[in-house]
Order: C-alpha cells, then structure tokens, then sequence
C-alpha cells in the first residue's frame, strides 16, 4: 500500500518543517527501508502552502510507525491544521 499524507504549512514555518521532515523520513527509511517523498504544491495561497509526504510500498504497521515518528519529529509543531492520510495499493493487471 502507498500512504499520502497531505497538510497545510505556513510560508514562515516551512523551513524548520522540512528539516524535521527529512529527518524524519531518513530514520524511518533506516528503520523500515521506506524511501519518504516530500512534495507541496507551486503555489501558496494567503501565506499557506499544501504539502504532500508519499510512503510507497509501506509495510504491514508502517502507518503507525509513521504516526510515532511525527510525534517524536516534532511535525506537528509547524503544521497548520491536521495531517490527513489516504491509502491507495496498485490495481490488478486485466487479464
């Protein structure tokens, strides 16, 4: 399953949020041999912008591993707003 998880930063806590993103994703790359993506959108509206964390190939448990980490990362420190997670898996090739 891939795991995306999207949320509002402010412009003026973006820089602090992605060095606790990155660091972040490299432990858990370590951890559990996920390679996170960072990713936001071009533009900010009113001083916000969206971004997007990508998880793909997550393991079994990986969602809460991911919870903990942000919490121990201090994430939601610099989040303007909730994080939400939505879930995908590839689809079966037609045959």
């Amino acid at each position: 399953m891939d795991l995306y998880i999207y949320y509002k930063v402010k412009d003026a806590d973006a820089a602090p949020l992605q060095a606790a993103v990155a660091a972040m994703q490299a432990a858990l790359a370590q951890r559990h041999g996920v390679a996170g993506q960072l990713k936001r959108r071009p533009q900010a509206r009113d001083g916000v912008q969206t971004w997007m964390e990508v998880y793909p190939a997550a393991p079994q448990g990986f969602a809460a591993a991911l919870d903990s980490a942000v919490h121990e990362a201090g994430v939601l420190e610099w989040t303007a707003g909730l994080r939400h997670t939505e879930v995908f898996m590839d689809l079966a090739p037609c045959a």
